[in-house]
């Protein structure tokens, strides 16, 4: 179905409090739509959607839906049994779920630049987000976290720039009409929905399949399976790198804090000179992607090096969130161990004593399908404290825990205890960290709390 964009005019999200979700309303408030939603529980965002004009429910029950909505927008983690959207179908209310009405919003636009990866996204798309704001072109912004430039989550411009993550989970990618396609890596995850990498690496080459002939797939050469990605394409590919690419980084290094000062090359010509203001050798590659795009929308060189040398990172992507008795506590979104590695790599650069890692995994399907690579993604942290695993979609069925992990982690001969709920890892982290030291907090769920508990004693 699409999406009429006149005669449409209220339009109800199920879990309105979703990062993305919350984007797609502030964006049809903008537009002078009137929304409504509903979430499991109150928040910040939840507060922040009815400041600017939409009804919000806490809690999803069937008399939230009324005959005079025109539109229920839902997302892949609702349940087949909600009431609201079974209270949708019985009014015969049209329903589309998040990707489809984000790829409605998106026909609105010429140049839509689509961030995919299985690693890197949302830093990936703020990259982008600074420089392009840098070059006046007015963009739209959707990003996965909260961004000081932007104000949030969302951005809402008046030109033909639309900027968004775009995942492959559950192949939602698939319903975007991408201008620009950027793939950053491919790895295993979300093997709850795909068979194996194989199946992931052919939602790749379906994405890439989108963009049209006029159109940029911008892509990693360092990975190996963009290979077969680009020999499936029929659009114009431009690949970058820090070993192979159009867009390469020479003469690389790094300062005391690990952020990297490298060249820029297109081929065999130096462009330009680059400080990063973000730590980490996946930052170069993040950086990389951001400036092919830049490249192919002839933003100028200045504008290119200002944006990502005013880019101080996202909320939740190695965040310093403040010092206590010197202790510098680092705050990183990581749930895969590809990402886990790449973010303990940064912090091993930082200055420390010793790094104390407090790690929540997340979802039971992941921590059982990468189980082992979980195990192997700690080795350069001197201790490892392990949450219970967060739940969320999933339900707990006994067969994996946290004490199953860390007994395995162990056995590597890396320091780690498994310890059950925060204030226990508080009070447990008063009694080891000491001046000079880190602690870093990593997972997708709720970890964070761990370091403001700390920080806030």
């Amino acid at each position: 179905m699409s999406f009429d964009f006149i005669k449409n005019k209220k339009v109800h999200f199920i879990g309105i409090g979703g990062i993305s979700m919350s984007a797609l309303a502030e964006i049809l408030l903008e537009k002078g739509f009137k929304v409504s939603g509903s979430d499991v529980k109150s928040s910040e965002t939840t507060e922040r959607l009815k400041v600017k004009g939409a009804k919000v429910y806490i809690g999803q029950i069937s008399q939230n839906i009324t005959s005079d909505i025109d539109l229920v927008v839902y997302t892949a983690a609702i349940s087949k049994n909600n009431e609201e959207l079974l209270k949708a179908k019985d009014l015969n209310i049209p329903l589309m779920d998040r990707a489809e009405f984000l790829g409605e919003i998106m026909k609105g636009h010429k140049y839509n630049v689509a961030v995919s990866g299985t690693h890197g996204k949302t830093t990936t798309t703020s990259m982008l987000s600074s420089i392009t704001l840098e070059a006046n072109l007015d963009p739209t912004i959707l990003v996965g976290g909260n961004l000081d430039i932007i104000g949030g989550n969302v951005r809402i411009g008046n030109s033909p720039y639309f900027i968004t993550e775009a995942c492959e989970y559950k192949e939602s990618f698939l319903k975007f009409f991408p201008f620009i396609g950027i793939i950053l890596n491919i790895d295993a995850d979300h093997l709850d929905y795909y068979k194996d990498i194989e199946e992931i690496q052919n939602a790749f080459i379906k994405f890439g399949k989108l963009i049209p002939n006029e159109g940029y797939l911008v892509c990693c050469a360092d990975d190996r399976r963009m290979e077969k990605i680009i020999s499936n394409v029929n659009c114009n590919v431009m690949s970058y790198g820090i070993e192979n690419g159009d867009i390469t980084a020479k003469n690389i290094c790094f300062d005391k804090e690990g952020r990297a000062f490298f060249e820029v090359y297109k081929s065999d010509k130096k462009l330009f000179s680059l400080n990063l203001s973000v730590p980490g050798k996946h930052n170069i590659l993040n950086a990389l992607a951001s400036i092919s795009v830049s490249l192919i929308l002839n933003i100028s060189v200045d504008n290119i090096v200002d944006g990502l040398n005013n880019f101080k990172g996202t909320h939740r992507r190695f965040e310093i969130k403040g010092q206590r008795k010197g202790v510098v506590v680092i705050d990183d979104y990581a749930h895969h161990p590809t990402e886990i590695k790449a973010t303990l790599n940064a912090a091993t650069n930082y200055p420390h004593k010793k790094i104390i890692c407090v790690f929540q995994p997340h979802t039971f399907s992941r921590t059982i399908s990468l189980f082992k690579e979980f195990t192997a993604a700690f080795d350069n942290v001197d201790e490892l404290i392990l949450a219970d695993i967060f739940p969320a979609r999933e339900k707990d069925t006994g067969e994996i825990s946290s004490a199953m992990l860390c007994e395995q982690i162990i056995k590597r001969g890396v320091k780690c205890r498994n310890i059950k709920d925060f204030n226990s890892i508080v009070q447990y982290l008063n009694n080891i960290l000491t001046e000079g030291d880190v602690l870093l907090t990593i997972g997708a769920g709720d970890v964070f709390q761990v370091g403001e508990l700390y920080l806030n004693q």
